[in-house]
């Protein structure tokens, strides 16, 4: 290709799927083509079809299968020549993946077949999705010792936040401490906050005078979506003077059930269903006008949207969930609440009635957790290049060592 380094990125999802880890994958690449020559090794979908010709760096597709009863469809490498001959087309001077699975596994093949550094970056508390799945602790254990196996085999693990790096060492047994490498997000605060605020009350007849309450991801119950409008109940019985909105931005397989839930509940007029935004600068907006994040999840173990929702001051609402939240400290960068609706509705009445608090919360949001893609990436880079180094270097020391057993 040329001087440049040439890495390869792994993932077992990619857009037109929209979820937290393809949106990482793509602010590595599209940062690092300015170091390095970039691959982009993710699934296809038949059903959706994708431009890959709008990505700054190349994609390399590989055939997949669709998971029944899930959002995902399953990479099949093995059953993939095509991929496989176009993998081995590259000369790649380093493997990042972001995934265990199989589009995982087929880069750290490469990576071994061709001795070349391996980093795998450990975004999902993945015991926590078999249990869900399965049913079954002993099963749900076998599963993640199985994957830990992958990510003992890599040169380096990078976890998303400190909580995540213990429990893959103290719970999952992972080899070592992993490296903390916190996610980040491009978006930057919205200069014209009035024409955020007057573009998404005129889309979805807002009055400025109401408070907006926002959630952004998958519609899925892995989210605790239920849980919210649960707790918007109750808030409507305690408080039915305050006039507030809810805006649920995301799309996902669980959509008709939350549609059905706000129907049972009489609360189609509070609540609002606004789909999937792709639009970055339309999605910004929606931050920009939201007055509380609420993300009460206890799936996830670092979401962007708490990345991207301090950069348009925006504070966020979680559950005491340490893996979720393990970056937040209630009542000083976001709020806290313990894992029952009547505890998460009695705390929203508390920060809306504390105005100086929420005051000082969002601007603490903002300094302490939003984060720049431009400058991880530019420290992911350096690390790159050190361990590619460090490989080249214990590498010549083995056959040094090998010739002079030899001579003896």
């Amino acid at each position: 290709m040329n001087n440049k380094l040439t890495i390869g990125i792994f993932n077992d999802s990619f857009y037109p799927m929209n979820d937290g880890v393809c949106m990482v994958v793509d602010n590595y690449a599209r940062r690092l083509v300015k170091y390095a020559n970039v691959i982009v090794f993710v699934p296809n979908y038949i059903s959706s079809p994708y431009d890959d010709s709008i990505f700054p760096y190349k994609v390399v597709r590989c055939n997949s299968i669709k998971a029944l009863f899930l959002d995902y469809s399953l990479p099949t490498p093995k059953l993939d020549p095509k991929f496989r001959k176009e993998l081995e087309k590259y000369k790649l001077d380093i493997v990042h993946i972001h995934s265990p699975f199989t589009l995982g596994e087929a880069g750290l093949k490469y990576a071994k077949k061709h001795n070349i550094p391996c980093i795998a970056t450990m975004h999902s508390q993945f015991k926590q999705d078999f249990l869900k799945a399965v049913k079954s602790e002993y099963l749900a254990n076998r599963l993640t010792s199985k994957l830990i196996k992958v990510f003992n085999k890599c040169d380096e693990c990078w976890a998303v936040n400190n909580e995540v790096a213990r429990i893959f060492y103290e719970e999952y047994h992972y080899k070592c401490l992993p490296r903390v490498m916190n996610n980040a997000t491009e978006m930057e605060p919205v200069q014209d906050v009035k024409q955020a605020h007057k573009f998404i009350n005129e889309k979805h007849k807002l009055k400025e005078s109401e408070i907006i309450f926002l959630f952004v991801g998958r519609i899925n119950t892995l989210k605790n979506i239920f849980f919210i409008v649960d707790s918007l109940k109750l808030l409507k019985l305690k408080k039915p003077r305050l006039k507030w909105k809810m805006l649920f931005v995301g799309s996902g397989q669980d959509e008709d059930k939350l549609k059905k839930k706000i129907s049972e509940l009489d609360m189609e007029k509070e609540i609002i269903m606004c789909g999937k935004i792709t639009n970055r600068k339309e999605l910004a907006y929606y931050y920009s006008r939201s007055d509380l994040m609420l993300f009460p999840s206890i799936y996830d173990s670092s979401s962007i949207v708490q990345i991207e929702a301090p950069s348009k001051k925006t504070p966020t609402f979680f559950l005491e969930n340490p893996a979720t939240a393990a970056t937040v400290t209630n009542n000083v960068n976001g709020y806290l609440s313990k894992n029952s609706i009547e505890d998460y509705t009695n705390k929203i009445i508390e920060i809306l009635e504390n105005k100086k608090l929420y005051n000082e919360v969002k601007e603490n949001a903002y300094r302490d957790l939003y984060k720049s893609w431009d400058s991880m990436v530019d420290d992911a880079y350096y690390l790159y290049k050190d361990l590619i180094e460090q490989k080249s270097k214990k590498q010549k020391n083995n056959r040094w060592l090998y010739g002079t057993k030899k001579m003896a």
